[in-house]
C-alpha cells in the first residue's frame, strides 16, 4: 500500500484507536503510550499489505495483539503490585536490583498453602477475575476475596524473613536397609514407597518433631509445591499421620544412626552366654518334644535338620520375656495391600571409634518368619534366612507359587515338559528340585499350626534370670527415639531380646561342637525352611 493511502487510513482511525487505547489503560499517559505503539504497527503493516477486504477488522485486530504484547511487557519489566510488592511474570528482569526482590517474592508464594498459591497466581499471574476463580474452585467469591487478602497479609509478612534450609536440605539421611513386620503389598514392602530419597526425608523430618507441609518444605530446602503430592501419597499409604493443625508425625522406625561397639559387645556377650544357657536347658526339650514327629521327608536323611529347624523357632520365638506394649498403632496399611510395620536401618555412626573389639563376631543376621500360603492346595511353608542358608532373594524371591509348584510335582498334576518348563525353571532356580528332578526341601505331613504347637516355650524361672536386663537395656535404647516410638522400641527390645541372633548363637554351637554334623550344600538349600503338606514325595 502506498504512504498516501496508508496516511489517510492512520487519520481516519486515530481517535477510534486512542478511545481503545484509554479504555483499556490505567491511565492517560499509559494510554498515549500503548495508543502510539498501536498506531506504528498499523500503519508499518499497511505499508507491507496491498489490498485489505476489511480494513476495520483488520485494524482491531492488530490493535488486540498490540495491547496483549504491551500487557505482557509490563508485566515483564514491572509485574503488578500485591500492596507494593511486585509479582513477577517472566524469568528475565531489567535491573539487578529488583532481581532479589523478585526471587524473595517468588519463594514465599511458592510457600503459601497449595489452594493460596493457585489463586494468586490464577488472580495475578493468568489475569482471571474473583468469578472465573470462584467458579473455577467451586467457593464463593468472598471466600476467594479472603485468600487474596490472606496471601497479602502472609507475602508482607515473610517477605524479608530469613528462610533457614534444615539440616536434611544440606545433608539428607541414607538408608541402608529396609524391614517389615507384617505383609507387604502387592508392590513389596516400605522400599517400594521409600527408595526414592526425597520420599524417604519427607517422613524422617517430622520423626522427632510434628512439622506441616511447609515447614517439612524448608527443612528439606525446597519449595512445597514440589512435594505436597509425595506429602499426600505418603499419607495415604500410612507413612505420615496427620495430627491437628495440619501437622504431620510418622510411626514408622528409623534406628538409631549411633551406634556403640562397646555397647554392642556388652549385650553380645550376655546373648552368648543366654545361647550356652539354652543349649543346656531349652533344646533337650526341643529335640525330645519332637521326636514323635516323624511323618517328615528329608532330602538328605539327616534327622538334624528337621532338629535345627525346630530348636531356631523355639529359641526365636517361645524364649523371650515378655512386656505388655500395644504395638497395632505401629502398623501401616498400604493402597496395594500391604498392613506392616516399617523398619528403616540407616547409614550408622560409631560414637566411640576409639573403643577396640574385644571379640571376632560373625554375622548374626537373620531375617523374620516368612510363611506362604497356598489357596489352591493343602501346601504351606515357614523359613528364615540366615548364614546357614544358601537361599538368595531372602523374602521377595520366596514365592507361594513355589510350594504350589513342588506339590503339584509331588502329586503328578504336572511333569516335566515343554508346557511346565516355566515351573520347573523356576524350581531348579531355587534348587528345591535337583537336575534328576529330586525334591529337594523338607516336607512336614502335617499343618504349619501343629508343628508350632509341638515346640515348648522356655521355662518361665529361666526367663526371668535374664528379663530384668533385658528390660534395662530396651528402657535405656529408647531414649534416642521420639516419645512416639518408644514403646515400640522397649516391646521389640524385651520382646525379641532373646530371638533371631540368640537362635544363630545357638546354631554355633551346636554345629561348632559337633553336636550336629556340618551342612553339606544340598542340606543348605532347605537349612530353616519347611514345607506343610497333606501328603510326602513318593521316595
Amino acid at each position: 500500500m502506498d504512504k498516501q493511502k496508508a496516511d489517510k487510513i492512520i487519520s481516519e482511525y486515530l481517535q477510534k484507536i486512542y478511545g481503545f487505547s484509554v479504555k483499556k489503560a490505567f491511565s492517560y499517559d499509559e494510554a498515549e503510550d500503548l495508543c502510539s505503539d498501536i498506531v506504528t504497527e498499523v500503519y508499518t503493516s499497511l505499508l507491507r499489505s496491498d489490498d485489505i477486504a476489511n480494513i476495520e477488522g483488520y485494524i482491531w485486530r492488530i490493535s488486540e495483539y498490540t495491547y496483549s504484547k504491551y500487557v505482557a511487557f509490563k508485566k515483564k519489566h514491572s509485574g503488578i503490585s500485591i500492596d507494593g510488592i511486585e509479582i513477577p511474570f517472566e524469568e528475565e528482569f531489567l535491573t539487578d536490583d529488583s532481581e532479589e526482590e523478585i526471587k524473595r517474592l517468588r519463594r514465599e508464594i511458592a510457600f503459601l498453602t497449595q489452594t493460596r498459591r493457585k489463586i494468586v497466581y490464577l488472580f495475578y499471574y493468568e489475569n482471571k477475575s474473583i468469578g472465573a476463580i470462584s467458579n473455577l474452585f467451586g467457593i464463593p467469591e468472598g471466600t476467594v476475596k479472603w485468600h487474596l487478602n490472606k496471601a497479602r497479609n502472609e507475602l508482607k509478612e515473610c517477605f524479608n524473613m530469613e528462610r533457614k534450609i534444615g539440616k536434611l536440605g544440606l545433608s539428607p539421611v541414607e538408608a541402608t536397609e529396609y524391614g517389615h513386620d507384617g505383609n507387604p503389598g502387592n508392590h513389596g514392602g516400605p522400599e517400594y514407597y521409600l527408595s526414592d530419597k526425597l520420599n524417604l526425608n519427607i517422613v524422617y523430618s517430622v520423626y522427632f518433631t510434628p512439622k506441616t507441609k511447609e515447614e517439612i518444605a524448608e527443612e528439606l530446602g525446597v519449595t512445597p509445591v514440589y512435594i505436597e503430592d509425595k506429602i499426600d501419597y505418603l499419607e495415604g499409604n500410612g507413612f505420615l499421620v496427620r495430627q491437628k493443625g495440619n501437622r504431620y508425625t510418622t510411626s514408622v522406625l528409623f534406628y538409631s544412626p549411633s551406634f556403640s561397639l562397646e555397647l554392642y559387645e556388652k549385650i553380645t556377650k550376655i546373648k552368648l552366654e543366654i545361647a550356652e544357657i539354652l543349649v543346656k536347658e531349652y533344646v533337650p526339650s526341643v529335640r525330645k518334644a519332637i521326636s514323635d514327629l516323624t511323618d517328615v521327608y528329608i532330602p538328605s536323611g539327616n534327622r538334624e535338620l528337621f532338629e535345627a529347624a525346630a530348636i531356631f523357632y523355639g529359641v526365636a520365638n517361645n524364649c523371650s520375656p515378655y512386656v505388655e506394649k500395644d504395638r497395632s498403632k505401629y502398623y501401616i496399611k498400604t493402597t496395594d495391600g500391604g498392613y506392616y510395620i516399617p523398619y528403616i536401618h540407616l547409614k550408622t555412626t560409631r560414637i566411640d571409634p576409639e573403643y577396640k573389639a574385644t571379640l571376632d563376631l560373625p554375622d548374626y543376621w537373620a531375617c523374620g518368619n516368612m510363611t506362604r500360603s497356598s489357596a489352591k492346595y493343602p501346601a504351606m511353608s515357614w523359613s528364615v534366612d540366615t548364614r546357614y542358608s544358601s537361599r538368595e532373594g531372602t523374602w521377595a524371591n520366596n514365592l507361594y507359587t513355589d510350594y504350589e509348584y513342588v506339590y503339584e510335582f509331588m502329586t503328578g498334576l504336572i511333569s516335566d515338559n515343554s508346557s511346565n518348563s516355566e515351573k520347573f525353571d523356576r524350581l531348579r532356580s531355587r534348587k528345591f528340585i535337583s537336575d534328576g528332578n529330586k525334591i529337594n526341601i523338607m516336607i512336614y505331613k502335617g499343618s504349619y499350626n501343629s508343628f508350632v504347637k509341638s515346640i515348648p516355650a522356655l521355662d518361665t524361672k529361666i526367663k526371668d534370670r535374664f528379663a530384668a536386663f533385658a528390660l534395662k537395656a530396651a528402657m535405656e535404647r529408647a531414649k534416642d527415639y521420639p516419645a512416639q516410638i518408644q514403646d515400640l522400641i522397649i516391646s521389640d527390645g524385651v520382646n525379641g531380646f532373646v530371638s533371631r541372633d540368640v537362635a544363630l548363637m545357638v546354631m554355633d554351637i551346636l554345629y561348632n561342637s559337633g553336636t550336629f554334623k556340618k551342612l553339606t550344600e544340598e542340606e543348605r538349600v532347605t537349612s530353616n525352611l519347611i514345607m506343610f503338606s497333606d501328603r510326602l514325595p513318593n521316595v
